[in-house]
């Protein structure tokens, strides 16, 4: 199978080039980035706007798509910024590569995604899900994480003071409110991308522990 991946140098992202490289299953990974990764023989790393994509390269011609995108908003700045991340992109890369002849997509959403939502957040991701619905996959999994476990290279102040207490109460929490390690999510996507289920499947956070 060969795979797409958008979000490659993130947290979860990161975890699943990782699992995609070194599965058989995988004949190539095309990772369309902003900064140059690692060279691999497996690995196709074009470097890309995302604001202005490459409607016709060849590399959009791939079986499945994996889209681990997102930022904060602290780090976006505005709410405009944080849409055009969460939503605009991933949706963009979505349309692309199905036309292109990709028929699975998996997401790595958030535990709370409703498009109702009076949080912004939550709306947007919720938001995204409908519309990629929309798109004709044969195939669409949305993985909805809750608190996600492992080092960033960026800085989540609310995360890094989380985290402790999740970590100690952690036994004590319904399994849904538990830490979901990256490991475990990446995990989760992979599989879903390589087995392809029809229709629309949800992996909750429950079950990515």
């Amino acid at each position: 199978m060969k795979l797409l991946l958008v979000g490659s140098t993130g947290l979860v992202g990161q975890q699943v080039l990782d699992l995609a490289l070194a599965d058989p299953r995988v004949s190539a990974v095309v990772a369309p980035v902003r900064r140059a990764l690692p060279t691999h023989p497996k690995l196709q790393a074009p470097l890309v706007d995302f604001d202005h994509l490459p409607e016709d390269a060849p590399w959009w011609r791939t079986d499945a798509v994996i889209c681990t995108l997102g930022t904060t908003m602290r780090a976006a700045g505005s709410q405009q910024a944080f849409r055009r991340v969460d939503y605009d992109y991933p949706l963009a890369v979505a349309r692309l590569a199905r036309q292109h002849g990709a028929r699975t997509y998996a997401l790595n959403s958030a535990i709370a995604a409703d498009p109702s939502s009076r949080f912004f957040y939550n709306r947007v991701k919720g938001e995204l899900e409908q519309a990629l619905a929309g798109l004709g996959f044969s195939s669409l999994t949305l993985v909805r994480p809750g608190m996600i476990g492992g080092h960033r290279q960026e800085s989540r102040w609310a995360e890094r003071a989380a985290t402790p207490i999740l970590t100690l109460l952690g036994p004590l929490l319904p399994r849904r409110w538990r830490i979901n390690p990256a490991r475990q999510i990446a995990h989760a996507l992979l599989e879903a991308a390589l087995g392809a289920r029809p229709g629309t499947q949800v992996i909750t956070s429950d079950q990515l522990i």
